[in-house]
């Protein structure tokens, strides 16, 4: 399911302009981006958890060359799914 398909289902229940409905899907998704960029976590009741996981350095191989490389820390985002969405999924 893309976005598109989100603001096609969305627009067709409520009744409400695919435009409008595009804005809205659009602004939720900025909203959560910028909060993790903060390094905040996003918690939403029934659907699931947002948060931002540092990975430490480790070394990697490239697999052509066999060569080891090291490989930096860097910041991933997890999520985690709630309840609610567990259970419906099962």
């Amino acid at each position: 399911m893309t976005k598109k398909d989100i603001v096609l289902k969305v627009s067709d229940d409520t009744n409400l302009k695919q435009i409008d409905v595009k804005k809205v899907v659009q602004k939720t998704f900025d909203c959560i981006i910028d909060s993790l960029a903060r390094g905040e976590k996003i918690e939403l009741r029934n659907f699931g958890v947002f948060k931002i996981k540092q990975r430490r350095s480790r070394t990697g191989r490239n697999p052509r060359t066999n060569q080891v490389i090291p490989v930096p820390p860097r910041k991933v985002v997890v999520f985690k799914a709630g309840l609610e969405m567990k259970q419906k999924i099962r």
